[in-house]
């Protein structure tokens, strides 16, 4: 009998196949559709040997068109499935943006909650593979800005599994959003078949009482570096993750800016309308701002489309650097 703190160590992308994989051998009305996802085994090989699992029927390859996935989706979902759906990019959940935010988001509302949508949208984001301006978007502002729709984005494969399943098994539409550029990297993932992560919950990942860095997707890692960096030199730094970006559970970080009097939120996604901007607002608003020793910084990507060239992509989204002299900026060392 397998033990419940049982690990192995995996890549995030096979993480996700995991977490999926157990859901769809748990529950039989778990389907998973989308463009190249069968024989092909997906866009990034995240769906490799599915389709021999578990057939034609429950992975459906569809035409090259979001629209008729997302509604689709939205359909079967009304009628009693849970579908999986994988968008090849996010960008392109701009197609399926109709039947996502004007029907899946509001039937459980609009129906007095007599009706459930439990669907899953997968949606590749970011930068980090030199895929140009209309394949490295983080478009996760525009999905929490619509009610009934949840967002999350795990940063490790641990959280991705736990998040993935937990999605899968929510009774409303949850945007399950993966940082493209963290799929080959590796780290331990509980084997156990219950393991999910509650969707809803905000974590810290290390603690520190100097400044607080809010940071998730592909820049938990460069903040988790910048605190390493800083510890050297007697700095300590606290980074909280919110894994849910909607709804999030803003008391770990109200907390943790109470403790350090000072904020650093950062994400790839454009400053402006950002979800930084949005954790921002909600500081200021809390018991939290007679706290803040210092203006809070945003680290975010610039307000330009993605350039192609990895060097210039690279240029425009935080690195581990800018988290180290944001924290010298907060505390007057430079």
């Amino acid at each position: 009998m397998m033990e419940i703190n049982e690990m192995k160590k995996m890549k995030y992308r096979d993480a996700i196949r995991l977490g999926m994989t157990e859901e769809m051998r748990r529950d039989d009305a778990v389907i998973f559709l989308g463009e190249d996802i069968g024989r092909y085994g997906g866009a990034f090989g995240l769906s490799a040997g599915m389709l021999d699992e578990f057939g034609e029927e429950r992975v459906l390859d569809t035409p090259i068109s979001e629209a008729a996935i997302v509604g689709t989706a939205v359909g079967a979902a009304l009628t009693g499935l849970r579908p999986v759906c994988e968008m090849m990019h996010m960008d392109f959940v701009t197609l399926g943006m109709d039947a996502l935010v004007n029907q899946g988001a509001k039937m459980h509302y609009m129906f007095g909650g007599q009706a459930q949508v439990p669907l899953v949208l997968r949606l590749p984001a970011g930068t980090g593979d030199g895929a140009g301006a209309q394949h490295s978007q983080s478009l996760e502002a525009w999905l929490c800005h619509v009610p009934g729709l949840k967002v999350v984005t795990p940063s490790t494969p641990a959280q991705a599994k736990g998040l993935i399943k937990a999605a899968i098994r929510d009774n409303n539409p949850v945007c399950f959003i993966e940082p493209k550029a963290l799929y080959q990297t590796e780290g331990l993932v509980p084997l156990d078949d219950d393991y999910t992560i509650e969707i809803g919950k905000t974590l810290i990942e290390r603690p520190g009482k100097d400044v607080t860095i809010v940071a998730y997707g592909t820049l938990l890692a460069k903040a988790m570096e910048a605190a390493a960096f800083l510890e050297e030199e007697g700095i300590e730094v606290e980074i909280i993750n919110p894994v849910t970006l909607y709804p999030m559970d803003m008391q770990p970080i109200v907390e943790s800016v109470i403790k350090t009097g000072r904020l650093i939120v950062a994400h790839e996604a454009p400053k402006t309308g950002g979800v930084g901007g949005e954790i921002a607002a909600r500081i200021a608003e809390s018991e939290a701002f007679d706290y803040l020793n210092a203006p809070i910084l945003r680290l975010c990507g610039m307000d330009v489309p993605i350039p192609y060239s990895k060097e210039l992509e690279a240029s425009v989204v935080p690195q581990r650097n800018d988290f180290v002299h944001g924290v010298y900026r907060l505390l007057n060392r430079e």
